[in-house]
């Protein structure tokens, strides 16, 4: 099982952190009011700790689970502490009144944009983004794309992703980030469209 440090208090982030605990990883929960993150751990149970934000994270993969404007300032303020760690980036780079537009530049992704400002030994994945933090929380098999440029990265990231009890589906290198964006945001218009919010995007694949 894997080391996890996962950066954030939100809904997302509880609902990974509850599977990784389910999943028998090691879980460490960082935010900004050290309160809350006690909280959080003693809620997950299964030896789950509450880190200090800014310190070095305990876990060898970081999951950065804040808002996208708030990604490059975090990872910019942890500066070397990341250096070797893997960073899962979930964030989606939505923008306008009813999240129509990517904020992102075609050629570029919110994923790409935290790994300049990363120190250079740092790995970033993209994952997790087109997957609702509700669903995600009420368990059962779901896919999880991901993009990476670090083969040693994405398989860490790839046995995390199963230890969850999802399936997890490589799509390519780093440079895809900006699709799987955007696939997040495919996701929000297939929910306001009549799906519904209780809907996650997957991947058949035929024999």
């Amino acid at each position: 099982m894997s080391s996890i440090s996962i950066i954030g208090l939100g809904g997302m982030a509880r609902a990974l952190a509850t599977r990784a605990v389910e999943g028998g990883n090691a879980v460490e929960v960082i935010g900004r009011d050290a309160a809350k993150a006690e909280d959080l751990a003693t809620a997950l149970g299964g030896g789950a700790t509450a880190g200090t934000f800014g310190a070095t994270p305990a876990g060898d993969i970081v999951v950065l689970a804040v808002p996208h404007a708030g990604g490059v300032p975090v990872i910019a303020q942890y500066g070397d502490a990341l250096a070797g760690k893997v960073v899962i980036d979930i964030s989606n780079t939505f923008a306008g009144a009813d999240d129509t537009v990517l904020v992102t530049p075609e050629g570029t992704s919110g994923a790409q944009e935290i790994a300049k400002a990363a120190p250079a030994s740092t790995h970033v994945v993209k994952a997790f983004n087109t997957v609702f933090g509700h669903v995600l929380a009420q368990g059962g098999p779901l896919d999880v794309l991901f993009a990476g440029d670090d083969a040693g990265a994405k398989a860490t990231v790839s046995a995390f992703i199963e230890s969850l009890g999802l399936r997890p589906l490589d799509v390519g290198g780093l440079e895809m980030a900006h699709w799987l964006e955007g696939a997040g945001l495919l996701l929000m218009g297939l929910a306001r469209s009549g799906a519904g919010f209780n809907v996650a995007l997957g991947v058949k694949l035929l024999g």
